[in-house]
């Protein structure tokens, strides 16, 4: 059987695509306030700044692409059972070749009725659907008549699949940390379910508040630390 390898994802590991992080402007995200446009305050307060604001974002991901770091990540299915763990929208691992994605905070190209899969209790997908790139607008609705939302886990929501994806680190042979500066609760605290033999591995430039003997810090960007882990799989099993 192949062993299993748990890998979570941050904005890292898509910045090296184009895809602009929303923490490394002072509260900014694309010269728009976070909590406008990342809250659900900020959908209450104003839903019509928000659609445009995720449309905009679509609209930028149609021309992404995949980097080394995201194929690095799929080329992994060839020797490892894989489960990729993201806090990023976009849609790269997958564009990329990855076939086991949990997306905790939703997906850009995804859309649902704003009173629908909200709740992280007996949490459903029936009423989310793929709109691609295209744009939704105040007025567009639901089946049920309710307006269409970004299918985005907002500030002030929960994280439905969070308990899905400690399940797979708990489960892992070999952790592996990309592009995430680990400040994003409760996506910060998934190592900790690691197993006590369990290596973890970290890709990223800046220093992390992670403490814990176990953990190994590749501080490069995501490309070049993918190769790093790389050199480090063909040397043999890492933490071994």
């Amino acid at each position: 059987m192949k062993k299993r390898i748990a890998v979570l994802t941050g904005a890292g590991v898509s910045a090296e695509s184009g895809i602009s992080t929303f923490r490394d402007s002072g509260g900014l995200w694309e010269n728009y306030n976070v909590e406008d446009v990342a809250s659900i305050d900020g959908w209450r307060r104003n839903p019509g700044l928000m659609l445009d604001f995720y449309n905009a974002r679509r609209k930028q991901l149609e021309s992404a692409l995949p980097n080394a770091a995201h194929k690095a990540i799929a080329g992994l299915e060839k020797d490892y059972d894989v489960t990729v763990i993201t806090q990023n929208v976009d849609n790269l691992h997958e564009r990329a070749g990855s076939t086991r994605v949990i997306h905790l905070h939703g997906e850009l190209t995804k859309v649902r009725p704003e009173d629908c899969c909200n709740d992280a209790d007996g949490y459903s997908e029936a009423g989310v659907f793929d709109i691609g790139y295209g744009e939704i607008h105040l007025g567009d609705k639901g089946p049920d008549g309710a307006q269409l939302r970004p299918h985005i886990v907002l500030f002030g929501e929960a994280v439905p699949k969070i308990a899905k994806a400690m399940d797979v680190v708990e489960k892992s042979d070999i952790m592996l940390i990309v592009g995430t500066s680990l400040q994003v609760y409760p996506a910060a605290g998934l190592y900790r379910y690691a197993g006590i033999d369990t290596p973890i591995y970290i890709i990223d430039p800046k220093d992390v508040p992670a403490h814990d003997k176990r953990i190994v810090h590749i501080k490069d960007v995501a490309t070049r630390g993918m190769l790093q882990f790389a050199k480090l799989l063909d040397q043999g099993e890492p933490g071994k």
